[in-house]
């Protein structure tokens, strides 16, 4: 029991330490972003969504805004004419995944962690009920996970959460670093993302 306490704390540790150095390394950019945002569509750069967290606890998970005003509260790969909703930036900042980046602020709260299950949406029933069959909601979801970077938007829920349970029975600080190496990779091939 102490060991996964241990381990608890040096995986926080190392979130903070690593979100606070990158939260600084991406400012300007991030205020760039912020700033192209608000200058190409109507409304905030920064979009808060109900996520379903550790414990099944709903928590505000910032992202840069990309989509338009009024736009369905759904999952984007499971928008019907996504192009419709999409800000003039929206398609670029997902493909990037620099929409994710005001998620290091969670990270420093401590609603997130680097890696972990991706937090669900708060009206995403059927994945939430499976998470919790599997104890999965025990788990700080992440930025990044193993599900991510093993199919991300392509794979169904069942296989997701299977994913999921897989990273929960193999944690480890080496597998963590091995998700966030390759997590990197993905995103510079724009690998996994449905729109």
């Amino acid at each position: 029991m102490a060991f996964f306490g241990n381990r608890s704390r040096v995986k926080r540790v190392f979130d903070f330490t690593t979100a606070l150095i990158l939260l600084f390394v991406a400012a300007l950019p991030m205020l760039i972003i912020a700033a192209a945002i608000r200058a190409t569509s109507r409304g905030p750069a920064i979009h808060w969504s109900d996520r379903v967290g550790k414990g099944n606890v709903t928590f505000k998970m910032p992202k840069f805004r990309t989509m338009r005003l009024g736009a369905p509260d759904v999952p984007t790969h499971l928008m019907k004419n996504v192009e419709a909703y999409a800000t003039p930036l929206g398609s670029f900042l997902r493909l990037t995944s620099l929409d994710e980046l005001p998620q290091l602020w969670s990270i420093l709260k401590g609603d997130m962690s680097l890696v972990g299950p991706r937090p669900a949406l708060h009206n995403q029933d059927d994945l939430i009920k499976l998470r919790t069959k599997k104890n999965i909601h025990t788990l700080t979801p992440g930025i990044t996970g193993w599900a991510q970077i093993n199919g991300r938007d392509e794979i169904s829920i069942p296989e997701k959460v299977e994913l999921d349970e897989y990273y929960m029975q193999n944690q480890s600080f080496l597998l963590d670093i091995k998700i966030l190496w390759r997590t990197v990779f993905k995103v510079a091939k724009k690998e996994g993302v449905a729109h």
